[in-house]
């Protein structure tokens, strides 16, 4: 393995770990699939261990394959990653000083390299290098030099189209103390971007020094990058002929669908990584842990609301359940279409209701001209007219980048003005009235034909506390075909609806053949019955032959190892072990020392804990929820003036974090000042209104200070905000109660009973 710059490229976004119980965001653009391998090899002696799979020069490749080669240079995998040079740096740098948004910069060449002058950490102008470059079309990132091996992805990009910068995400990471500010952890290549943007990539973070030794096989999405390190295919050829894909851990020429989505995922999926360096596993989920379609980044119907990378669209998605894979549209090498316009489609919606694609299902196609405007309604040649139009709506970002939704969804505008959720009608003809393009659509296609429930409309009533919520869940989870994703998601509204029947159907999941199901059906486990009940259940998981779904099995059998785990004890330790070596790995991010503090916490390592708390503060002092678990440990070990210090030092740095308001107003509480906390809590709702937790907060704050009906009048209001929060619900009936308004308690648990016929709170009554 070779190692290029002594500093290494970064991703865009940031990457927090899901393991922390926290949204992960993955970085820009492409990931690799650097999959290990345990093939024997013909090479071997028998009885020896085989060697590990290494990566080996590229160059290597090209001699048998050269066709893949010849079409891989130039595509937008080749030039994911390269150095800056004449020949990749396709910005302006003739020294002419550019503004945006109050943010001054200029961009100059020097000794023949290219630097950006601009504020540094300490507010000052200051020179940077630009050692790589991010991307082609539509456009580019710049990734600058910082000490200590750092890459950080400037703030600023270049649109190819109209040969300007711009800010790919205008109004964030203005000030230092910003976290979306270009020097923050948040920005740093080498943990956001490199891994999908070069092949073989290790971080290399050194917790002692706390610099980075990145290294990598070679620049850009290579040949190994998809099919794994080529040392034993190499073996095998030296000593048998005809064997195509010997020494790979996937072949990827007769890999199954899921094997080729899960290959291309590695880097296009939303995700949590598990490790450090080339992935290791056969499986996804070996290596990662995908995210489901959260509220945060997809919306109702399973349309990306962030950008995902299109793995959590299209595994939904009805081609995905007939065969169609990433690679049956795409060329893998070049990266483009393989066939343009309409006739990618037509080749399986077509006049003859026949899939001219092997391994495409066709059953259930209808023999339909879909390219004649009697279909698409649009003059052709013209917008609407295209598939993608109405079936794959894009959603912009980054600025510019106008990227299509690969759920390929049918439209329609009534369903999505009643759901709250986009469509490519409404999209298109946004200046038109939306309840007339309804009925414009009814004309031509008469009622969309659907199958009940449906799972958007049942989403809707699941997260909006509507009657019939828990009802519509479980008919959801009893349905055939439900996608995998689909049911991941679903498991995590079970414990919004707790009763018997809910645990039922998230134990019943544990044996789910997709691993994300059962990662899924842990959590919902877990979240339903209390630590002491949950051996039985969630044990036998801790030799599931996925590591997420082992490590989360761990992870939730933790407040048992006071009390053991019986004959599951060692596969406990082993589990454990791994989800603290997969946090161990991410020690750059304050996310990761973070949950380590609460690994060691909850394992009985007290005197580990302070240690990553104040680690975590160090590596980003802008990270407040590590400050906050600082501020509450050394509360909670009576060193309250010391905590209080600290809480005082990051109010002062940040007077308009809801969350330090939040955080004052608990420690208050606990000090046994509730006026001083409830005034704190009201704080910290001005701040931020919407925060659910904040408000419930202030609520019960009130309500502790003998202001009963001003807590009512809380809690009311954020009832009608999100009418199905239990824990709202439950603290307004027992407040009702006090107050004597035994009417309005007898309205809210007929509500419940609406929501949640099972809900164990209605025995209770």
């Amino acid at each position: 393995m070779s190692k290029p710059h002594p500093t290494n490229p970064p991703g865009r976004r940031p990457i927090v770990p899901v393991l922390a119980g926290l949204l992960l965001l993955a970085g820009l653009g492409l990931w690799l699939y650097l999959a290990g391998t345990d093939a024997p090899s013909k090479a071997v002696a028998p009885g020896a261990e085989p060697q590990p799979a290494r990566f080996v020069d590229e160059a290597a490749c090209a001699g048998c394959h050269g066709q893949q080669a010849k079409d891989w240079q130039g595509s937008h995998h080749q030039l994911a990653l390269r150095v800056a040079d004449d020949t990749s740096v396709l910005a302006d740098f003739d020294d002419a000083p550019v503004q945006i948004e109050g943010q001054a910069s200029r961009f100059f060449r020097r000794d023949g390299a290219f630097w950006v002058n601009t504020p540094g950490e300490d507010g000052k102008p200051a020179d940077f290098r630009v050692a790589y470059v991010i991307g082609v079309a539509p456009l580019q990132q710049y990734l600058l030099e910082l000490p200590g091996g750092r890459l950080q992805a400037f703030s600023l990009a270049w649109d190819l189209e109209r040969g300007a910068w711009f800010k790919p995400y205008p109004g964030q990471g203005m000030e230092i103390h910003d976290p979306e500010h270009w020097m923050r952890p948040q920005q740093n290549a080498n943990a956001q971007c490199m891994d999908c943007h070069s092949t073989g990539f290790q971080r290399g973070f050194d917790p002692a020094s706390g610099r980075f030794d990145s290294h990598w096989s070679s620049l850009g999405v290579g040949c190994q990058a998809c099919h794994g390190p080529a040392s034993r295919h190499l073996q095998w050829l030296e000593n048998t002929s005809g064997l195509r894909n010997a020494g790979f851990a996937v072949d990827l020429a007769r890999a199954d669908r899921i094997a080729s989505l899960e290959t291309c995922a590695r880097c296009h999926a939303r995700r949590t990584p598990l490790g450090d360096g080339p992935p290791q596993g056969r499986r996804l989920m070996d290596d990662y842990l995908p995210s489901t379609l959260t509220r945060e980044l997809y919306e109702l119907d399973g349309k990306a609301r962030e950008d995902v990378y299109q793995y959590g669209p299209f595994a939904q998605s009805r081609m995905f359940a007939k065969g169609v894979r990433c690679s049956t549209c795409h060329d893998p090498h070049r990266g483009n279409l393989k066939v343009t316009g309409n006739g990618l489609c037509l080749q399986c919606h077509n006049p003859e209701g026949k899939a001219r694609i092997a391994g495409v299902d066709g059953q259930g196609l209808k023999a339909k001209d879909y390219d004649s405007p009697t279909h698409h309604h649009h003059r052709p040649g013209q917008a609407g007219a295209q598939c993608i139009d109405c079936h794959m709506p894009a959603r912009r970002f980054m600025g510019i980048d106008n990227r299509h939704d690969h759920g390929f969804s049918l439209p329609d505008p009534a369903r999505a003005l009643r759901l709250g959720t986009t469509d490519a009608c409404l999209g298109c003809h946004a200046e038109r009235n939306g309840d007339l393009l309804a009925e414009q659509f009814r004309r031509w296609y008469g009622e969309v034909p659907s199958a009940a429930p449906r799972y958007d409309e049942s989403l809707w009533l699941i997260r909006n506390g509507r009657p019939g919520a828990s009802r519509a869940l479980f008919q959801q989870l009893a349905s055939e075909g439900l996608p995998a994703i689909r049911r991941a998601t679903l498991l995590a509204e079970l414990p919004h609806y707790p009763s018997e029947r809910a645990l039922a159907a998230a134990a019943r999941d544990l044996n789910h053949p997709a691993p994300l199901v059962r990662e899924s059906a842990v959590r919902a486990v877990a979240a339903l019955v209390p630590p002491e009940q949950r051996r039985n259940l969630l044990a036998p998981l801790l030799s599931d032959p996925i590591r997420a779904v082992r490590i989360g099995a761990a992870r939730e059998l933790l407040g048992l190892r006071a009390t053991g785990l019986g004959n599951y004890e060692s596969a406990w330790s082993e589990a454990i072990g791994e989800y603290e070596a997969a946090l161990l790995s991410q020690q750059d991010r304050a996310e990761a020392n973070l949950a380590l503090a609460q690994l060691y916490q909850a394992n009985g390592r007290a005197d580990a804990v302070e240690g990553r708390l104040r680690t975590a503060v160090q590596r980003d002092p802008e990270h407040l929820p590590a400050q906050v678990a600082l501020v509450q440990w050394l509360d909670n070990n009576y060193r309250w003036d010391e905590g209080r210090a600290l809480l005082e030092q990051a109010l002062a740095g940040h007077p308009r974090s809801a969350l330090l308001r939040h955080a004052n107003g608990v420690m208050l509480l606990r000090r046994g000042d509730l006026p001083a906390a409830t005034r704190a809590f009201a704080e910290a709702v001005e701040l931020e209104p919407s925060n659910k937790v904040y408000d419930y907060s202030y609520a019960v704050a009130l309500h502790d200070s003998g202001q009963l009906e001003a807590a009512c009048h809380r809690l009311e209001a954020l009832l009608e905000r999100d009418p199905a929060n239990r824990e709202a619900r439950l603290a307004l009936i027992s407040y009702w109660r006090e107050a004597g308004q035994i009417q309005k308690v007898q309205a809210l648990l007929a509500e419940l009973e609406q929501q949640n016929p099972d809900d164990p709170e209605l025995r209770r009554e």
